[in-house]
C-alpha cells in the first residue's frame, strides 16, 4: 500500500484533514476511472448510466427532467444533454404530456433495459473488485463514516 506522501512525491508533512480530503479525492478519481472503463465499450458515461438506472427504477412509469436531476449522484450534470444523448442511442424516449403540453415525460426503452442487463453485472464486478481489499465490516464502517462526512 503506497502512502499518500509517496503518491504525491512530497516530503512535507500533510495535515490529517488535508490527507483525508486528498485520499478521498484520489480514491474517487480511481473509482470513477474504473467504472468509466467498464462503460466505455457501450459508449455511455457514468452519468448516462445513472440516468438509465433511475429510469429503470420507474418500472415503466414516466418521469421528468427535474425528478431525474434530483436523483442524480452527480448534481452538476446537465440532465437535458444526458437525456438527449440517450435518446440518440435509442435507450430513452421523451414525449410531451397530452394533458399538459409544458410537461415532458421520459421513459427508458426496451433497448435501454437490455443494455442495462448487459452492463449491470460488469459494473457490479468492477465495484466488487474496487472494494475487495476491505472486509464486509470495514465496508459498513467506511459507508457510515463517509455518510457522516457528508452530513
Amino acid at each position: 500500500m503506497k502512502e499518500l506522501e509517496d503518491i504525491l512525491k512530497t516530503t512535507s508533512e500533510i495535515s490529517l484533514a488535508k490527507k483525508t480530503v486528498i485520499n478521498i479525492s484520489l480514491t474517487s478519481v480511481d473509482f470513477r476511472d474504473s467504472i468509466s472503463n467498464v462503460l466505455k465499450p457501450f459508449d455511455i458515461s457514468i452519468e448516462q448510466f445513472n440516468v438509465l438506472r433511475i429510469l429503470r427504477g420507474q418500472n415503466g412509469n414516466p418521469t421528468n427532467l427535474q425528478d431525474i436531476q434530483d436523483r442524480m449522484v452527480s448534481k452538476m450534470s446537465n440532465t437535458t444533454r444526458l437525456v438527449d444523448k440517450l435518446i440518440l442511442k435509442g435507450f430513452v424516449e421523451r414525449f410531451v404530456c397530452e394533458h399538459n403540453r409544458r410537461k415532458v415525460e421520459i421513459f427508458i426503452t426496451k433497448k435501454g433495459l437490455k443494455a442495462l442487463e448487459t452492463i449491470d453485472p460488469l459494473v457490479l464486478s468492477a465495484e466488487t473488485k474496487l472494494t475487495e481489499a476491505l472486509s464486509k465490516d470495514e465496508l459498513i464502517t467506511l459507508n457510515i463514516l463517509l455518510s457522516k462526512l457528508r452530513d
